[in-house]
């Protein structure tokens, strides 16, 4: 017998003596990498099915059985643990022949803290440690629209204390700039109840889980309350809180008069790039209050329903809200194992509909032409990135100055100063004729004397730093470099490459900024390219984006350095004292201008003291 077949015996003989119990299986190649992972509620007989003799088959799973020498399983008490593990594992081991939900970037979620007095904040890493969290956002304004809303209607802290009891009745706090500016009760100092606090938590769990309705109503009874009780402050608040909520959820579309928390599934795939997008539209109490996407590659061999599925399980896999019920625009693969596992959440049953006709049919349609809209986009950004797609600007630019290859990476240097203070350089990348922001570096000029201008060494120092870090790690390495500047900056380049060993590895020359002449190493003589060409407006693009970035880092030094000598000459002002100060107040005009009470809070009495009478003293030198 063949050593192939002694393994598909001992294959076949494993999976005969599999569990019947749920979990989840993973088919191993002779390497021990991960072909395939699933779930099943019957494990032996879910992975039984992939050996039966059929005819009708998928080629995928043929292909996937017979590059199979091992099975593993991970029994679980129920479907519901089995999905999410399910989930992690795919995310983890990336089999080759599951669904790829492409997930190269991670979206934020509001986090509500497991501590005394929860802090709120945006944070992209899910800790398991009681913490309550709400997302992920795909929309970064959506987030950052609800957070404002959060922030003008409850006062929560934003310190980073520990608020246990003990440091509080100890009294090792005092309050901050956001209690006196009413953004916060100060709770640091004992000012509010932990019960307190965590009401208005409750409430602001509302908001974020979109029940606005029941929030106005909890709300309109407060004030009631308080105005009855003649504490007509408090309900002038709370007033204002309603006017504000009611401003944010008029924002959110109404699409049914019905208060119902509803998940709107859809699904758009291309078929030639293998690649699908599967989108949620989320309505909470009838109203539409986000949507979020994901693209899935590796699809081909997979029908509509089980891609669909695979999108739907990854998306409550990863929530921690579950609605009352669930539109999909086609139907699942097995919609029952959603079903089930949504019930279980939410201890009733959760209906799965797939809507045929009526309102709730054009609303489908309209989420299914949102996921074929982000699918083409998706796909205009494949073509966009595509690397057989050269500029023309790069094709004409490598004929006029006669280079061997195409210049597909271009770094530019260029010089910025104001009287020879605060010294920097730039270097700006463009790749295929587009600007790669994030391989720009900067310099600050080190070797020459502050205030003695001298553009020629200090693009000797950038240049011959640049190239000695990548000469020491070997790339990545350009195909052109373009020097801002004549002869005088073009010499001073060729020497630092010399002197790091890098000349002659590529390409070099100089733009006049006068002429918009190019000068080549040796020749004495500019060459010149047609004004008009598409080769010339490239070098300018790039030329002037380096000076752009300069100025700008040029622009920040001084500044720095300016607001550092300001605040560092006041007596009793250190560096951490003096971040302390901008961190609260924005600027220098803003210290100067601030409330003492704020100031002794801030820095303390003495402190407070010496920074008025060092900014009175420069008003009255002045007058």
């Amino acid at each position: 017998m063949s050593e192939a077949n002694t393994q598909r015996e001992t294959l076949l003989t494993k999976v005969s003596e599999l569990p019947t119990s749920c979990g989840v299986y993973q088919f191993l190649d002779k390497n021990e990498k991960h072909l395939y992972i699933g779930k099943a509620k019957n494990l032996r007989s879910r992975v039984r099915s992939y050996f039966r003799d059929d005819d009708n088959l998928q080629g995928r799973i043929k292909l996937l059985v017979a590059k199979a020498v091992d099975v593993q399983v991970i029994v679980t008490d129920n479907e519901a643990e089995a999905l999410i593990l399910e989930d992690n594992l795919i995310k983890r081991c990336k089999p080759r022949y599951n669904i790829n939900l492409k997930d190269d970037k991670t979206y934020p979620y509001i986090c509500i803290k497991n501590e005394p007095f929860p802090r709120i904040f945006t944070t992209r890493r899910i800790i398991k440690d009681g913490s309550k969290y709400f997302g992920p956002y795909a929309d970064v304004r959506a987030l950052n629209r609800v957070l404002k809303a959060i922030r003008s209607i409850f006062k929560i802290r934003t310190c980073s204390l520990d608020l246990s009891p003990q440091p509080i009745l100890q009294g090792k706090y005092k309050t901050c700039l956001e209690f006196h500016i009413k953004k916060c009760e100060g709770p640091c100092v004992g000012n509010q109840s932990i019960e307190s606090y965590d009401e208005t938590v409750s409430q602001i769990e509302m908001l974020l889980k979109g029940h606005t309705s029941a929030l106005k109503q909890t709300l309109s009874e407060l004030m009631q309350k308080a105005s009855e009780d003649q504490q007509y402050e408090e309900a002038a608040r709370l007033r204002n809180q309603i006017e504000i909520i009611k401003s944010y959820s008029q924002k959110q579309k109404i699409v049914t008069s019905k208060p119902v928390d509803r998940d709107l599934f859809a699904l758009a795939t291309a078929r030639d790039e293998n690649a699908a997008v599967g989108i949620c539209f989320k309505v909470r109490e009838g109203k539409i209050i986000g949507r979020e996407h994901k693209v899935m590659r590796q699809i081909n061999g997979h029908d509509d329903a089980i891609i669909l599925q695979r999108y739907v399980e990854n998306y409550y896999a990863q929530t921690a809200f579950f609605p009352d019920e669930v539109y999909v625009g086609t139907i699942l693969d097995k919609p029952e194992t959603i079903m089930e596992f949504l019930s279980d959440q939410r201890g009733k049953k959760v209906p799965l509909h797939v809507p045929q006709r009526g309102d709730k049919a054009d609303l489908m349609r309209m989420v299914e032409a949102n996921a074929e809209y982000i699918l083409g986009e998706y796909k205009l950004e494949l073509l966009k990135r595509g690397e057989d797609r050269i500029p023309f600007a790069i094709k004409a630019l490598m004929t006029d100055l006669q280079l061997k290859h195409l210049p597909k990476r271009m770094e530019c240097f260029d010089i910025s100063h104001l009287g020879g203070t605060d010294t920097v350089a730039s270097c700006v990348v463009f790749q295929n004729g587009r600007p790669r922001k994030s391989d720009y570096r900067s310099y600050k000029i080190r070797g020459v004397p502050d205030g003695k201008p001298d553009d020629f060494l200090s693009m000797e120092e950038a240049i011959r730093r640049r190239f000695r870090r990548i000469h020491s790690e070997d790339g990545p390495w350009p195909d052109l470099v373009v020097v801002d500047g004549g002869k005088g900056q073009l010499s001073s380049a060729i020497k630092a490459l010399k002197q790091t060993d890098t000349y002659g590895k590529f390409p070099i020359i100089g733009l006049s900024k006068r002429l918009e002449e190019v000068y080549f190493p040796g020749d004495s003589e500019p060459f010149h390219i047609a004004k008009q060409s598409a080769s010339l407006q490239l070098i300018q693009r790039i030329r002037d984006e380096a000076h752009r970035f300069a100025v700008t880092l040029q622009r920040k030094q001084r500044k720095k350095r300016v607001l550092h000598s300001e605040l560092l000459g006041i007596p009793g002002v250190g560096p951490k004292t003096m971040q302390k100060l901008i961190r609260a107040f924005g600027s220098v005009r803003r210290v100067r201008d601030a409330d003492e009470m704020i100031l002794k809070n801030l820095v303390g009495s003495s402190l407070a003291k010496n920074i008025q009478e060092y900014f009175k003293k420069q008003t009255d030198d002045q007058s």
